[in-house]
């Protein structure tokens, strides 16, 4: 069973800053890539940002050069700096992880794609 437990998050005005952490956990998990997608209201829910093990991201161009996503790999943590946030930036912000773990029973690998549960970001005077 993998888990993934997001924290931050929260109220800010506009032109501010908040921070997002995601945190993987599991048995013998090798995580791949990890990500954030956010849904505002009524709308679908749409890709941030992703990065890869090795390192390489890519952005949404709503949120390029404002936005910047990192990870520990040894934490199998994966971050979302937000700078300069804007209204409609607002959403549900959810961690995104594709990863390996081991079913703790048998020792087979289990390969998925898992969600965390969302974090509420609000951007508003």
């Amino acid at each position: 069973q993998v888990q993934l437990v997001e924290s931050g998050g929260g109220l800010v005005q506009p032109g501010g800053s908040l921070g997002l952490s995601c945190v993987a956990s599991g048995s013998r998990l090798t995580v791949n890539s990890m990500g954030w997608y956010r849904q505002a209201p009524g709308k679908e829910r749409e890709l941030v940002s992703a990065i890869t093990r090795g390192g390489s991201a890519t952005y949404a161009e709503s949120v390029k050069g404002r936005f910047t996503i990192s990870r520990e790999n040894a934490k199998n943590t994966v971050y979302l700096q937000m700078n300069n946030l804007k209204p409609e930036d607002t959403a549900v912000y959810y961690c995104e992880a594709d990863a390996i773990s081991y079913d703790p029973y048998n020792d087979s690998p289990i390969a998925g794609r898992y969600w965390g549960q969302g974090t509420q970001v609000t951007v508003r005077s």
